[in-house]
């Protein structure tokens, strides 16, 4: 079975020609499931980005993202997604750094590089060197931490909210209404491998469902019923009532 996307296969010599270019500032390149990494020193950003863009003719930057690795030294890993035009070919730059090392702007190479390196510090709190205007793009001005980060909270530091009494807009620390709950995500019609809160007391084991309902009452006779001949004589009588006298006269 074909599939519907085209077939995008490496251009013979590509991991040649880019390990010639990178010379010494190359870490290692490979390429896993038709993508090549390229992986390079930090301070040697620019110098690599111009030799891919005019020796390798990859001339369009289409992404930067950033990843957050806590347990390596350094902690952030950058990822450049370059586009070739006249190859119709991909390739990722990865480099590293932390918090306090700067990595070198490309934006005098490309100019969109000013948006995508502002979204990565507003996201992870990396710092570029040489970004005219590097301040957070999708958060508030006030907003604490960087989102993406691994050791971030789920909720957050503090909340944002209109305040009737104050008739402003004010930062609070975030204040759940309950905690976040597990789930276990098993089939509703299988029940859960263990006892529910409540069953516990039925004496069943777990996951037998729910305890057994208790035998329903029934009335077999018509004695129970209240019903019979004797009640069917007075219901009888009751029935049977004396005309209302008028007022007319024979």
């Amino acid at each position: 079975m074909t599939h519907s996307a085209p077939l995008i296969k490496t251009p013979d010599g590509t991991i040649e020609s880019i390990s010639k270019a990178m010379g010494k500032h190359l870490v290692s390149i490979e390429e896993a499931n038709g993508e090549v990494a390229v992986h390079i020193h930090c301070d040697a950003l620019v110098e690599c980005m111009i030799q891919l863009r005019d020796e390798c003719a990859y001339q369009q930057l289409m992404e930067i993202a950033g990843v957050d690795w806590p347990d390596r030294d350094p902690r952030f890993e950058i990822v450049y997604c370059l586009l070739s035009l006249t190859k119709n070919h991909r390739i990722r730059v990865h480099l590293t750094t932390n918090e306090d090392h700067p990595v070198p702007s490309v934006t005098s190479i490309w100019p969109v590089a000013g948006w995508l390196e502002r979204e990565v510090f507003d996201m992870y709190g990396v710092l570029f060197s040489g970004n005219a205007d590097l301040r957070r793009i999708l958060t508030d001005y006030g907003f604490s931490g960087h989102p993406q980060r691994k050791d971030f909270p789920l909720s957050g530091y503090v909340e944002l909210r209109y305040s009737e009494e104050e008739k402003r807009v004010k930062y609070e620390p975030v204040q759940l209404a309950q905690d976040f709950r597990n789930f276990d995500f098993l089939s509703p019609w299988e029940g859960a491998d263990y006892v529910l809160p409540g069953d516990e007391k039925s004496g069943e084991g777990a996951g037998n469902g729910a305890p057994p309902p208790p035998t329903p009452k029934t009335t077999d006779t018509a004695a129970q019923t209240g019903a019979g001949n004797a009640a069917n004589k007075e219901a009888v009588k009751r029935s049977v009532r004396k005309p209302k006298a008028t007022g007319d006269k024979a």
